[in-house]
């Protein structure tokens, strides 16, 4: 028997009740480089309900997901370590599938999944996962962890990473928060606490 999910905290707008500055927020998610077939889903539906803070925080995730330095397979495995970690249901769901299409193992996603170490994963994701581990952990990371992370991605890597997972931190609290979950037809990744 699946586990029981927890009602949103808001209504999914329909976009034939949206005002004009929530149409205008679904107009730019749309035009941008996620495309048209964007639904008001996820983090998405929660925005509609603060478009001018949704105008803002899309382009920046815009950003983040297709404008920095970092190979796909580098950001991706940074967002699900994010989305493990504040064990953001839906956050998960939408990007395990980009993950392994970017080329994350499929051995690293289950370890990640279950929270454990990657073990198999490559020298680069090893380092991007200590340094994210140690600054979820401690608030700072070691010079020896930033070291790692700087010599896989240099000074603008290094800075769009810490943007990438301030970004995806803020998109996971969002999805908690208001308890935004996957369709009720997907599995949830972790189980939910009580």
């Amino acid at each position: 028997m699946p586990a029981k999910r927890p009602a949103p905290r808001l209504a999914v707008i329909d976009e034939p009740q949206m005002n004009e500055a929530q149409r205008a927020l679904m107009e730019a998610i749309r035009s941008g480089p996620r495309g048209a077939s964007i639904t008001p889903r996820g983090p998405f539906a929660v925005w509609l309900h603060a478009p001018e803070f949704g105008q803002l925080a899309q382009a920046l995730g815009g950003h983040c997901r297709y404008k920095t330095s970092l190979e796909p397979r580098q950001s991706e495995f940074a967002i699900l370590c994010t989305a493990r970690l504040w064990r953001a249901q839906y956050e998960w769901f939408a990007h395990e599938p980009m993950a392994a299409k970017a080329g994350v193992k499929p051995q690293t996603i289950k370890d990640l999944r279950a929270g454990r170490l990657p073990k198999s994963a490559p020298k680069d994701e090893r380092a991007i996962y200590d340094f994210i581990q140690e600054l979820y952990k401690t608030k700072r990371v070691s010079d020896r962890n930033h070291k790692r992370v700087h010599a896989v991605l240099g000074d603008a890597g290094t800075v769009e990473l810490v943007g990438i997972l301030g970004y995806y931190v803020m998109i996971s609290m969002t999805l908690n928060v208001f308890r935004m979950m996957p369709p009720a037809d997907a599995k949830l990744a972790f189980t939910e606490p009580k």
